[in-house]
C-alpha cells in the first residue's frame, strides 16, 4: 500500500507540472513601439484588451509591454488622440510594433456656409458651429437659447423669464440705432423669419454661426447681423433606427422679491407720516388711526402678515417629448419625428404648448440626380403673453387679507381702489388669453449633376404660418376694476405666406493635385406677403362667451387690417482658389435688389475678399508632432442691412375726425414724411483670425479681431415742430463696433477605460461706439445717443449719497432736505439741473465668456455650462416701480434714511410725495454675472444589458438648469436675476428647474 501511495504521489506531482508548464505556456508577453508616419516615438499611446479590462500605456520611448493570458484569439486595440484608432489581432505574435496615422477628420470635418459646405480647413471666413450634443445639453425652449455662452462673439440675452418668450440674440454688438439688429436664420437653406419658436430644438442637427463680411457677405442685404445656419436632422445609411427622448421638470421661482414684511410696512408708513408732521410718537395708537385705513389697522392688531407672492407663484413644471425613426439607403434616406413640448410657468395663467413633427427624405435618380425635401410643422398655443400678475402683486399691503372670513376672496382687500386683490385674474373666466399659431415650413430641392464637378441646383421654400390672437378681461379682471369698467374682449388674426426660389449654379475642379477650384453662382427670388385683422370690444353681456362673439358687446372701440409685402431679388457670385491645401482665396459678389426702397434706390452691392494660408501644411512645419493645425486668415467686404418696413419710402396718411359746418366729417392728414432717397444700410467689416490645434489636436481654438462700421443709418432726422412733423425718416449716421473673439476646446484627461476630461472656453469683448450723428450734432439727448459714447448708455443724475443733517449746504442754489437723495452737481454751478445729468454707464459688458466642462467615467457623463457677463450697467424697475417710499404700496426692504438712521443708500419716506425726488438714480447697478446655466448628469446602460433588451442605447439623466447665479445685483442689492436687454422689468420671476429625462434607440 505504500509503494501504491508513492506511486499516486508521483503521478499526481506530473500532473501538476504539466498543468502549470500548460498555464506559463498559454500567458505571452507582448511588447512593441508605437511611433507616428514621421517615425517619431508616441508617448501615452493607450494599449487595451478589445473586450477585456487589462491594459498599459507607452513609455516615454513610445515602447510598450503587456501580458496576455490566452493570447491567441486576443486583439489588441491602440489609441491615441489626434490618431486614427487601430486594431491588431496578437496570432501568437511576442512584438507587435505598429504606425499611427493622424486623424484628419477634425480638418476634414464639413462646416455648412452659405449655399452649400466646405471642409474646414478651406474656411477662409470667421464661422462658428454648435453641434447636437451642446444643443441638448441644456434645456431650452427654441434655439437661441442653445447658444448663449456656446461661441465668442454671440451675445443671447433673456428678455423675461415668460414662457414661450424668446431671447435677443447680437452677433459682434449692435450697429443700428433704429433699424434691426437680429441676425438672419436660414433653415436648411432657406432664409427664415419669424419665430424660432416653431422649431423645436430637438430636430436641430447644428447651427453654423457666420460672423465676419466674407461669411456673410453672400447673403448680401440681410447679413449685416451675422448669419445663422440651422440644419435639420436628415436620415442616414443605416437600418431603422427608432428613438425616443423624454423629459419632465419641476420648475420654481428663484426666490422673490424682497419686500417688507407686514411689520416692516407699518412703521415705513409711520416714518412716512412723521417726515410731513402727521404722525406723534406720544400717542402711537391715535396716530395710527389717523394714517391707517380701518381695514389697515385691524390687519395690524391682528398681526396680519400676508406673503402676496407665495400666494401668487406656484410650482411649474417642463415636459418634453419626441419619437423618431431615421434610415436609409444609399438611394433613399428619410428620417421622420413628431415632438411635443410644455412649459407651464410658476405663474397659472402662462404657459406655452407646442406639437412638432418633421419630416426629412433624400433621393438619388441614377448616378446624377437627386432631389429631396424637409419639412418642418407646428403648431403652438401660448397663454397669458401680455400677463403681468407679479406688477400688482408687489403692491400689495401685508397687512391685508386676500380672504373673508367665509373663504372668498376680497376685491379690494384693504379698500384702496387702485389695490384689487391680483389673485382675481386667477378665478376662471376673469382672464383669458391664448395665441394659436400654426406654420408649415418647407424645403424642397433638386439636383444635378451635368458633368463632372459642374452641378445645379433648384431650391424651393415655401413657408406658411397663421395665427389667431384673443383676450378677455371680465369685469372683475384686475385691469378693468382699477377705474372702473365692462368686461372687455380683442381678436386679432393674421397670415403670412413666403416663399423663396433659389437657382444654384456650383463648380469644383482640382487640377494637378494643386490647384483646386470652386464657383458659386446663384438667382434668387424672396417675397413674403401678410395681412392681419383686429377688433377691440367693451362691454361683453355673457362673459362665458370671451372673445368669441364680438358682434354682441356693447360697444366696438377699435377695428383695423393691414397688408403688407415685400420681394427681394438676388444675384451672387463666389470663387473659391485653394493652392497646395495652403493658399486659399474667396471672392464674393452679391447684388440685392428691395421693394422697400423707391426707384432708383432699390439696389444695393456687397461685395468681400478673404484669404487665407494653412501656415500647417507648410514644408517648415512638417516635421513639428506638436503642430496640427495653423491657419492664417484675413477678410474684408460690405454688407448691408434694409432695417425698415414695406412702404416706409411713401410715408403715410392717419384718418382724423373734423368738424365741417354742422357736420362731423372723416378726413385724412400726413403722419409720416415720404422720403424716395432712402437707401441701405452699410456695414464695411475686417477680420483677422487665427485657428490652430496643438498637441495632436488636445488643444484646439481660433482667435478673431475684428473692426465694423456701419454708415448711412436709417434713423429719424429731427425737423423743426414748425413743419407739422418733428422727424423724417433718413440716411443720417455712423456707428462702429470692434472687437476680440476666443473660442478653446481642449481634453485635459483622455483614459479609455477610466475618467476623461474635456472642455470648451470662449471669450469675447466688442465696442461699439457712434461715430456721427444727424446734422453734425455730437448728442441727441432725447435719443440717449451720444458720438464716441456706445449705441445705448443711461443718461441720468448720478446718486451720489443721501443728504445728511451735517452736510454743509453754504452756497447752494438751493435748500437740500436731509435725507433726501444727493446728486452729483457735475457743472459745479452750485444747482441741480437737467444739464447735470451724465452718462452713468452702458449696458455692454467689458467682456463676456462661457465655458462647458464634460467629464465621464465608464458609462456615466456630467457636464457643466456656464456663462458669465463682467462690467456694464443695469437700470431695475423693481428699484423705481417698486421703490417709492410713499407708504400707499408696499416697498423693497431697504435700507432707508431716518433721524436715527442716517444712512447714504435710500431717502427718508414721504407721504407727501408718490415717488422721491430724482428717484430713477436709485435704480442703476453693476450689471456683472456668472451663471451655472446647467448641470446634467447622465448614465448609460451598459452595452451587455441594453443587447438582451434588444436595444441600441438607454441613457437615464438628471439635470438642475440654472441652479447657481453669483451677481452683485442679487447677492448685494436682494435682486432675484440681473440678466435681461437694458432694463430689468417687472415681470414673470427667473426661475430654476430639476428635470428628470431617458434616452432610448432601438
Amino acid at each position: 500500500m505504500n509503494r501504491i501511495s508513492r506511486l499516486c504521489l508521483a503521478a499526481l506531482c506530473l500532473l501538476l507540472c504539466h498543468q502549470l508548464a500548460q498555464a506559463q505556456s498559454t500567458t505571452q508577453q507582448v511588447e512593441g513601439n508605437v511611433l507616428s508616419t514621421d517615425k517619431s516615438p508616441l508617448v501615452g499611446v493607450t494599449v487595451a484588451v478589445k473586450g477585456g479590462t487589462s491594459g498599459t500605456q507607452t513609455d516615454m520611448n513610445g515602447h510598450y509591454k503587456l501580458q496576455l493570458a490566452n493570447a491567441s484569439n486576443v486583439v489588441l486595440i491602440f489609441s491615441f488622440i489626434g490618431y486614427s484608432r487601430r486594431e491588431e489581432p496578437v496570432n501568437g505574435r511576442h512584438v507587435i510594433s505598429i504606425t499611427l496615422e493622424e486623424d484628419r477628420k477634425k480638418l476634414e470635418e464639413i462646416v455648412v456656409v452659405g449655399y452649400g459646405q466646405q471642409k474646414k480647413k478651406d474656411v477662409t471666413g470667421s464661422i462658428a458651429s454648435v453641434g447636437t450634443k451642446a444643443i441638448q445639453e441644456v434645456p431650452v425652449t427654441n434655439a437661441q437659447q442653445a447658444l448663449q455662452g456656446r461661441t465668442p462673439g454671440v451675445d443671447v440675452v433673456s428678455n423675461s423669464a415668460k414662457p414661450g418668450d424668446e431671447p435677443t440674440v447680437r452677433i459682434r454688438g449692435t450697429r443700428s440705432l433704429s433699424a434691426g439688429n437680429d441676425p438672419l436664420y436660414v433653415v436648411d437653406g432657406i432664409p427664415y423669419s419669424g419665430s424660432l419658436n416653431d422649431i423645436g430644438p430637438g430636430t436641430i442637427q447644428s447651427m453654423d454661426i457666420l460672423k465676419d463680411a466674407s461669411a456673410t457677405a453672400i447673403y448680401g442685404s440681410r447679413g449685416a447681423n451675422g448669419v445663422v445656419l440651422i440644419t435639420t436632422t436628415r436620415g442616414k445609411v443605416s437600418k431603422p433606427i427608432v428613438s425616443y427622448s423624454g423629459s419632465y421638470g419641476i420648475v420654481k421661482n428663484l426666490g422673490q422679491t424682497d419686500l417688507m414684511n407686514g411689520e416692516q410696512f407699518a412703521e415705513m408708513r409711520r416714518e412716512a407720516n412723521r417726515t410731513v408732521g402727521k404722525y406723534k410718537d406720544s400717542n402711537r395708537d391715535s396716530s395710527d388711526r389717523v394714517i391707517f385705513t380701518p381695514t389697515e389697522y385691524a390687519g395690524i392688531r391682528k398681526g396680519t402678515n400676508t406673503d402676496w407672492q407665495k400666494l401668487i407663484l406656484s410650482t411649474g413644471y417642463q415636459t418634453n417629448h419626441a419619437i423618431s425613426v431615421a434610415g436609409g439607403t444609399e438611394k433613399t434616406k428619410y428620417a421622420i419625428g413628431l415632438g411635443y413640448y410644455k412649459d407651464q410657468g410658476v405663474l397659472k395663467l402662462q404657459s406655452y404648448e407646442r406639437y412638432n413633427i418633421n419630416i426629412a427624405l433624400d433621393q438619388m435618380i441614377g448616378s446624377r440626380v437627386k432631389v429631396g425635401a424637409s419639412l418642418l410643422g407646428s403648431y403652438s398655443n401660448r397663454r397669458g403673453e401680455t400677463y403681468n400678475g407679479i406688477n400688482n402683486t408687489l403692491r400689495m399691503l401685508p397687512i391685508s387679507a386676500p380672504y373673508d372670513d367665509n373663504g372668498k376672496l376680497i376685491i379690494f382687500p384693504n379698500g384702496d381702489s387702485n389695490l384689487p386683490n391680483p389673485l382675481l385674474d386667477y378665478v376662471d373666466g376673469n382672464r383669458v388669453e391664448n395665441r394659436k399659431r400654426f406654420r408649415l415650413f418647407t424645403s424642397l430641392y433638386g439636383e444635378v449633376e451635368i458633368i463632372d464637378g459642374l452641378k445645379y441646383r433648384l431650391n424651393v421654400g415655401p413657408d406658411i404660418s397663421q395665427y389667431n390672437y384673443g383676450l378677455f378681461q371680465g369685469r372683475n379682471n384686475v385691469n378693468l376694476l382699477v377705474g372702473g369698467g365692462d368686461a372687455t374682449a380683442t381678436k386679432r388674426s393674421g397670415e403670412t405666406i413666403a416663399y423663396t426660389v433659389e437657382n444654384v449654379l456650383t463648380y469644383n475642379k482640382t487640377f494637378n493635385r494643386k490647384h483646386n477650384i470652386g464657383f458659386t453662382g446663384l438667382y434668387s427670388v424672396q417675397r413674403q406677403r401678410g395681412d392681419s385683422s383686429t377688433a377691440d370690444v367693451r362691454g361683453v353681456l355673457v362673459e362665458s362667451q370671451e372673445y368669441y362673439n364680438l358682434g354682441e358687446a356693447m360697444n366696438v372701440t377699435g377695428v383695423g387690417s393691414s397688408l403688407g409685402s415685400w420681394t427681394i431679388l438676388s444675384y451672387m457670385g463666389r470663387l473659391n482658389y485653394g493652392y497646395d491645401d495652403r493658399y486659399l482665396l474667396t471672392l464674393t459678389m452679391r447684388a440685392d435688389g428691395s421693394s422697400r426702397f423707391a426707384p432708383g434706390k432699390k439696389w444695393g452691392y456687397f461685395p468681400s475678399v478673404a484669404a487665407a494660408w494653412n501656415i500647417s501644411n507648410e514644408q517648415f512645419l512638417k516635421g513639428h508632432s506638436n503642430i496640427n493645425n495653423l491657419k492664417l486668415r484675413v477678410s474684408y467686404g460690405r454688407i448691408g442691412n434694409t432695417g425698415i418696413d414695406p412702404y416706409a419710402t411713401q410715408g403715410q396718411l392717419s384718418r382724423i375726425p373734423y368738424s365741417f359746418g354742422s357736420k362731423g366729417v372723416i378726413g385724412y392728414t400726413p403722419q409720416m414724411l415720404r422720403n424716395p432717397n432712402l437707401t441701405w444700410e452699410t456695414t464695411t467689416s475686417f477680420d483677422v483670425g487665427l485657428d490652430f490645434g496643438f498637441f495632436n489636436n488636445r488643444l484646439t481654438g481660433t482667435v478673431d479681431y475684428y473692426k465694423q462700421k456701419t454708415t448711412d443709418l436709417l434713423m429719424p432726422f429731427l425737423l423743426p415742430y414748425s413743419n407739422g412733423f418733428n422727424s423724417v425718416l433718413q440716411n443720417v449716421g455712423a456707428t462702429s463696433n470692434t472687437g476680440l473673439e476666443v473660442g478653446l476646446s481642449g481634453i485635459v484627461i483622455d483614459n479609455p477605460k477610466g475618467f476623461n476630461w474635456s472642455m470648451d472656453v470662449n471669450f469675447s469683448l466688442n465696442r461699439s461706439k457712434i461715430l456721427e450723428l444727424m446734422d453734425g450734432k455730437q448728442a441727441d439727448i432725447g435719443n440717449g445717443w451720444f458720438v464716441g459714447q456706445p449705441t445705448y448708455v443711461y443718461y441720468d443724475y448720478n446718486k451720489i449719497g443721501i443728504w445728511q443733517t451735517s452736510d454743509k449746504t453754504d452756497g447752494l442754489g438751493y435748500k437740500p432736505v436731509p435725507g433726501t437723495i444727493k446728486v452729483e452737481d457735475t457743472n459745479g454751478d452750485k444747482k441741480i439741473d437737467a444739464s447735470d445729468r451724465k452718462i452713468l454707464g452702458t449696458p455692454q459688458p467689458d467682456w463676456t465668456a462661457g465655458t462647458t466642462q464634460r467629464f465621464s467615467y465608464k458609462n456615466f457623463e456630467l457636464s457643466v455650462v456656464a456663462f458669465a457677463r463682467i462690467g456694464g450697467m443695469i437700470r431695475s424697475d423693481f428699484y423705481q416701480n417698486t421703490n417709492t417710499l410713499f407708504g400707499r404700496f408696499n416697498n423693497l426692504n431697504i435700507n432707508y434714511w431716518t433721524p436715527t438712521n442716517p444712512t447714504n443708500d435710500f431717502p427718508r419716506p414721504n407721504a407727501n410725495q408718490e415717488r422721491p425726488v430724482n428717484y430713477q438714480s436709485l435704480a442703476y447697478f453693476d450689471a456683472s454675472f456668472l451663471k451655472i446655466r446647467s448641470i446634467s448628469l447622465s448614465y448609460a446602460l451598459p452595452e451587455a444589458a441594453v443587447k438582451r433588451m434588444q436595444m441600441q442605447d438607454l441613457r437615464f439623466n438628471v439635470s438642475v438648469k440654472q441652479p447657481l447665479i453669483l451677481a452683485p445685483y442679487r447677492q448685494q442689492y436682494k435682486g432675484v436675476d440681473p440678466e435681461d436687454v437694458n432694463v430689468i422689468g417687472i415681470d414673470a420671476p427667473a426661475t430654476w428647474m430639476l428635470q428628470f429625462g431617458v434616452n432610448a434607440r432601438f
